[in-house]
């Protein structure tokens, strides 16, 4: 009677197998993993490399009328001296040229971006004395990699030759407005084209002849270029009653109207000594051009474009985002073709990200059915499916995880799956092994399945437990790795000793569950006999 006495487990793996075994919760259990974690691969953001907290500020202080030299002695030291004194500051450059100095600051790799910003703000004003008498308000722009890479970029040119050079660059002003409104849109940004402008091209005969200087011009340009505000008053009726004066400056005409002097009583006209036209900024000397393959492989001859960047909030899906912009940019297709207008997009880090990360996907089921194939070849095919199957389990709670803790899904994310994909098995192969050992043994032969199993499960609950604790402290240096190279190697260390302890949990539940009903006990009796 003591043999059929129930064995009462000593380690928690034989406990977990224990509770597990027989009980209905647990297909509930494995169905649920399954779901949150194709959830999570679906819905956490995609991106082609890990997020880089990288922090710095740039520092522009104009002082007119200064020399290089000046710039440099009074503004670019005194203020390097004290962005030294800014805790977390690695490395500080200066720049000094006429009329203004640069000062860059950049912080140590992974210091927060904010609260770094916010420290040189603070010593900026804190010490804006020591900026000399006429030196302009500092200007602090501060660095951010997230927005100042673009994840799309588009090039938009035109093939009509008679499209003047401002329509182009209108018309992806408007597509710009449009994308800028897009969720998850940080910044939008139009390079190369050509603006409109009012050009004035003095004739320095007549400018001399009427004893002018161009600062009277340009000073007399200046003073109708200001927008003067509207008045607002009321009647005796208590009505509300607004005036505006009407903008002085709307065509090249009003340009030429301007008086910008006097000379023996009479005025003198803008459009007497110069002459004004409405074009483009012709001071724009900058010009990129795009060639584009045909279906035949010929390149056409180059063609001026204009560049419309859009880059990302941090922690957001690159793929989500580049697919609105590509939708968005569909519905202008046609008006755009109906004015000579074509784009081509340049760079799509969504679509490199998705593709990305649904190569190491497959690489990820690929190992999985190497591992397969070699376990049955060694254990059987039974053995073999119960193994496999709790790879997708440990694999969808690690991709859970991450998402709780706003991680994204890249190409250092998934490498970690995949570095930890054969260490992921080993507890679930050390469980089914003993297992099948206890199947075969003779001296287990009178023992119930439920007992064999939560036995074999027991034995070997704390040298596994031991080995998997030891693997997962070879990663914790890992975390400690400072720079660049900690930043690009952080999920590494966040994600392997998530998987490695979700495949315990896996192999003491899931393993005696499927075992129990996949394998077949021998019966020893007709070999003995025999």
């Amino acid at each position: 009677m003591n043999q059929h006495k129930p064995y009462e487990p000593k380690d928690f793996a034989g406990k977990l197998a224990k509770t597990f075994l027989r009980s209905p919760l647990t297909v509930v259990l494995g169905i649920f993993l399954l779901a949150i974690g194709y959830l999570a691969l679906n819905i956490m953001p995609r991106e082609e490399n890990p997020q880089m907290v990288v922090s710095g500020s740039t520092v522009i202080v104009a002082l007119p009328g200064a020399s290089a030299a000046e710039i440099e002695k009074v503004i670019v030291r005194p203020l390097e001296r004290k962005l030294k004194e800014v805790k977390g500051v690695e490395n500080i450059s200066g720049m000094a040229m006429d009329n203004v100095g640069i000062v860059n600051a950049a912080f140590f790799i992974g210091e927060e971006k904010e609260g770094s910003n916010l420290k040189v703000y603070d010593k900026i004003m804190q010490n804006s004395n020591m900026f000399p008498k006429g030196a302009m308000n500092p200007i602090i722009k501060p660095l951010d990699i997230d927005v100042d890479i673009p994840v799309v970029t588009v090039a938009f040119y035109s093939n009509n030759p008679n499209m003047s050079k401002t329509e182009l660059y209108d018309k992806v002003k408007d597509i710009q407005h449009r994308i800028n409104g897009l969720a998850n849109v940080a910044v939008t940004e139009v390079k190369g084209g050509n603006k409109h402008q009012f050009n004035i091209e003095v004739d320095i005969n007549k400018l001399s002849g009427y004893n002018l200087s161009m600062g009277q011009i340009v000073e007399a340009v200046q003073s109708l270029s200001y927008s003067v505000p509207a008045i607002k008053n009321s009647t005796k009726d208590n009505n509300i009653l607004m005036l505006g004066v009407k903008d002085a400056i709307e065509n090249e005409q009003d340009v030429g109207n301007i008086i910008v002097a006097q000379y023996m009583g009479s005025a003198i006209y803008l459009k007497q000594i110069a002459k004004v036209g409405s074009s483009y900024d012709i001071q724009n000397f900058k010009s990129v051009s795009i060639s584009i393959k045909d279906e035949n492989g010929k390149f056409s001859p180059l063609q001026e474009q204009v560049t419309l960047s859009v880059s990302k909030l941090q922690g957001t899906n690159a793929v989500i985002i580049a697919n609105a912009v590509k939708t968005e940019l569909e519905s202008y297709k046609e008006s755009l073709k109906e004015n000579g207008i074509s784009f081509v997009i340049t760079r799509n880090d969504g679509e490199r990200a998705n593709e990305a990360v649904n190569e190491l996907v497959f690489h990820l089921l690929l190992s999985i059915v190497i591992i397969t194939i070699l376990l049955v070849f060694v254990l059987g095919w039974r053995e073999s499916l119960i193994v496999t199957f709790t790879v997708p389990a440990i694999l969808a709670i690690t991709l859970f995880s991450a998402y709780l803790t706003d991680q994204t899904i890249n190409r250092i994310t998934l490498f970690a799956f995949l570095l930890s994909l054969g260490l992921l098995v080993d507890a679930a192969i050390i469980v089914i092994e003993n297992i099948h050992r206890h199947y075969h043994s003779i001296e287990s032969q009178h023992e119930d399945v439920d007992t064999l199993m939560i036995r074999a499960t027991d034995e070997i609950g704390p040298p596994t437990n031991i080995a998997t604790l030891a693997i997962i402290m070879t990663m914790v240096p890992m975390a400690f790795v400072g720079q660049m190279m900690g930043q690009f190697m952080k999920p590494i260390p966040a994600n392997v000793p998530v998987a490695l302890i979700a495949s315990l949990f896996v192999a003491y539940i899931f393993t005696p569950y499927l075992a129990v009903r996949m394998l077949k006990k021998p019966d020893h009796s007709k070999k003995g006999n025999h």
